[in-house]
């Protein structure tokens, strides 16, 4: 063989390797068995709990939905951003359009590790990355309440993503870098309550989604957890949710329980746009809860709007 043809002959070796070096790290990763095994039957009237925390029915509830219509969850949300427009499915129990047929592990998966039944990965407009924090004993029971809820008929139109967000693949590179179920922000000698307010805020509240900011692969700027910036939807900036200045550093912890209940500022100031969905969520959970959230908050490291 040639000079010539030895180097293009290790040229394709490699390129094969590399390839399947991608493939590898890229591949969708699912629960343990350790996991599967702990999920249980689940309790309906705790997920239902779970559920709101989770802010389910921001998404997946038809636009403007009020009352029992918030339970009605055919999807169709759009979230349009610099990535491409992504659509929340059905997530009724619908046995075709919605998950209907899916099993509490099928939901731990999606939930924890961003991966569908048909073991594809999901994209991150889809918040695993806080829910990753969740328990599993807590996906049973919201996987048990989600049962109970009236199916849907109509499946979500696709999502919008050109090349080469498209291929789905590529998320898990994304994953490697930004899936990870450790707390975001490490604090000092937490109280109980500032232990389940971190909880629900960083995992199924998934505060962190919207008010912290993003770095060009949209993965989160940890180091300034909470400290709000630009809308990932392009229009406006997300508050700084922090004690740091520009943020709600003079709201008590009484103050934002309350707004979470009310969407009342301590101004008298009102909750809009996204955020008012997210208070009819917020108000659903325990005042306890609702407490240890802003006990959580007013804990968080201090950041400064920019």
């Amino acid at each position: 063989m040639t000079r010539i043809g030895k180097y293009g002959l290790a040229v394709a070796v490699l390129a094969v390797a590399a390839a399947a070096l991608g493939w590898y790290v890229t591949r969708p990763h699912q629960i343990d068995q350790a996991v599967a095994a702990s999920l249980g039957n689940g309790d309906a009237a705790r997920g239902e709990q779970v559920f709101w925390a989770g802010g389910c029915a921001s998404c997946h509830a038809g636009e403007g939905a009020e009352g029992e219509a918030r339970l009605q969850l055919g999807g169709g949300e759009r979230l349009v951003t610099e990535f491409g427009t992504f659509v929340a499915p059905n997530i009724s129990p619908h046995p075709q359009d919605g998950i209907g047929g899916w099993t509490a592990q099928d939901l731990a998966n999606a939930m924890l590790k961003g991966v569908s039944p048909g073991g594809s990965h999901y994209y991150p407009a889809f918040p695993y990355t806080s829910y990753a924090r969740m328990t599993p004993n807590d996906i049973s029971d919201l996987h048990a309440f989600l049962t109970t809820l009236p199916p849907v008929e109509g499946k979500a139109p696709a999502n919008e993503l050109g090349f080469p967000f498209s291929i789905r693949r590529g998320v898990g590179l994304w994953k490697a870098l930004y899936l990870d179920p450790a707390p975001a922000v490490a604090l000092q000698a937490p109280s109980e309550t500032v232990q389940r307010g971190q909880y629900l805020a960083e995992g199924p509240g998934h505060c962190g989604e919207c008010h912290t900011p993003r770095n060009a692969l949209g993965g989160p700027d940890t180091a300034r957890w909470l400290g709000g910036g630009p809308s990932p939807e392009g229009r406006g900036d997300i508050p700084n949710i922090t004690s740091g200045a520009g943020g709600i550093g003079d709201w008590s912890e009484a103050d934002i329980a309350n707004y979470l209940e009310t969407g009342f500022t301590p101004d008298y100031d009102s909750a809009g746009g996204k955020m008012a969905s997210v208070v009819k969520n917020m108000a659903n959970l325990t005042a306890g809860d609702r407490e240890a959230i802003a006990a959580y908050l007013k804990a968080v490291p201090p950041v400064s709007s920019r």
